[in-house]
């Protein structure tokens, strides 16, 4: 696909990485030559966004770490678990996934018609 303003900001949407009031690309995870990379990858919106989720996967657990809480004095820090966020971002992408491949639309079917003599 070629990218557009208008897929940029719908593709965002659909991977909940939106650009803060005020902010730029680069306060979110996916950099707009990022969002066009997925973009011009895909065949259409929803594949995009199956792409963006599965990266969004493995930056997830870059981010998060292995610590999912720790402790200074009597405070005590919890954090989401790795394991359900990377699921989450998993299921999504399989849902976009599975979406990409209900919108192609039907399959064209060549006919060979018969010889007739």
């Amino acid at each position: 696909m070629t990218p557009t303003a208008e897929l940029r900001t719908k593709l965002r949407k659909l991977l909940d990485e939106q650009i803060p009031a005020g902010g730029i690309d680069a306060d979110t995870r996916f950099l707009d030559a990022d969002i066009d990379e997925l973009l011009i990858d895909a065949a259409n919106i929803f594949e995009a966004a199956a792409a963006g989720w599965t990266l969004k996967a493995g930056m997830l657990q870059r981010e998060l770490g292995q610590v999912e809480s720790y402790a200074v004095g009597q405070e005590r820090y919890d954090m989401r678990k790795l394991k359900d966020m990377l699921d989450y971002a998993l299921k999504m992408a399989d849902t976009y996934s599975r979406m990409a491949a209900n919108s192609m639309g039907s399959l064209i079917l060549r006919i060979q018609p018969p010889e007739v003599l």
